[in-house]
């Protein structure tokens, strides 16, 4: 069975930087181009980023530019996201997905209040 599983999602105060992991199983992941979303209560789904399968090319929305990086390691069947200066309107669920196969993380959940 294909998974994705996201970690590293906390309670976190205005201005810091938090990195979060998804790691994938079930399916090729150095084949994969992933993507990474986040979804605030009560709104649609936003997607944030994109890492080619070689990690070579990706892509950022406008509201994350700048603050967000994604890397991968493919032995490790992983990537991450490192966020900085978190803002308290992004308390959110970050979640993964992969192109393809399509599949999606389950989220973790990141709070950002002072």
């Amino acid at each position: 069975q294909v998974h994705l599983v996201e970690s590293g999602g906390e309670l976190v105060q205005p201005g810091v930087s938090l990195r979060l992991s998804c790691v994938a199983s079930g399916f090729t992941f150095s084949n994969s181009v992933m993507l990474c979303y986040r979804q605030a209560p009560g709104k649609e789904r936003e997607w944030v980023g994109t890492i080619g399968a070689d990690g070579d090319l990706a892509n950022f929305a406008d509201s994350v530019k700048g603050r967000l990086t994604i890397s991968r390691d493919n032995g490790k069947n992983s990537f991450d996201l490192q966020m900085n200066n978190l803002k308290p309107e992004e308390t959110v669920v970050y979640l993964c997905r992969a192109l393809w196969p399509k599949v999606w993380g389950q989220g973790t959940q990141v709070t950002v209040t002072s």
